[in-house]
């Protein structure tokens, strides 16, 4: 296990193996995180986010995922519209040590709520990972957060192999139920049950 990996496993206790030794890290909150922001330390060119109280590097996006990013949001926006705000590779606030940036965000409206702070676990409907090279991390680390902090419904877009990945039922250990839809089958949302989604609309070319 990478040191990346391990400080960002758990939200309870941080540690990292350096040089043999297993030493415990502080965590870093949001507050001062925002901070280092403010003040410069991090810029709109670093490519960073806060999970569990580690600030982990994010992988460059490249084209293909890119694209599948635009597709997703793009859908949201026009299948939703009126109901839901499309937080687009925007952070949001899970708890006191964790500000990620998912790649798609529906929250509720009106969006102007959100301009003195993002939008929280209550405030959001679901939350959209596109997800190639860092298919582990999507599915564990950050599934595991999402689902501490409750949101309800969590979607991985598997860009290899052309899947959606579903993930509901948010626990203390995981969410506790999921389901994989291929092209050509459809599920629903959890938060509007009615809302159907056809998951060949997220991959147009195949």
């Amino acid at each position: 296990m990478s040191a990346v990996s391990e400080i960002t496993q758990s939200a309870k206790t941080l540690t990292g193996n350096f040089n043999g030794q297993n030493l415990k890290l502080r965590q870093i909150t949001v507050q001062e995180y925002d901070a280092m922001i403010q003040s410069g330390v991090f810029d709109e060119n670093d490519q960073v986010e806060l999970l569990n109280g580690a600030i982990v590097e994010k992988m460059p996006k490249g084209n293909e995922h890119s694209i599948y990013n635009d597709i997703v949001a793009t859908y949201f926006i026009q299948k939703l519209s009126g109901k839901v705000y499309v937080r687009n590779q925007n952070p949001i606030w899970l708890d006191e040590f964790s500000k990620p940036e998912p790649d798609v965000v529906l929250v509720e409206l009106p969006f102007s709520r959100y301009f003195k702070s993002p939008p929280t676990p209550e405030e959001i409907y679901l939350i959209l990972e596109v997800s190639d090279s860092t298919l582990g991390y999507d599915r564990n680390t950050k599934g595991e957060a999402y689902s501490r902090a409750g949101i309800q419904q969590y979607l991985v877009l598997n860009v290899q192999e052309k899947t959606i990945e579903d993930y509901r039922e948010p626990s203390a250990d995981g969410f506790q139920a999921k389901q994989t839809y291929r092209i050509g089958q459809e599920f629903n949302l959890v938060a509007f049950p009615e809302v159907m989604i056809d998951v060949s609309d997220f991959f147009p070319n195949e």
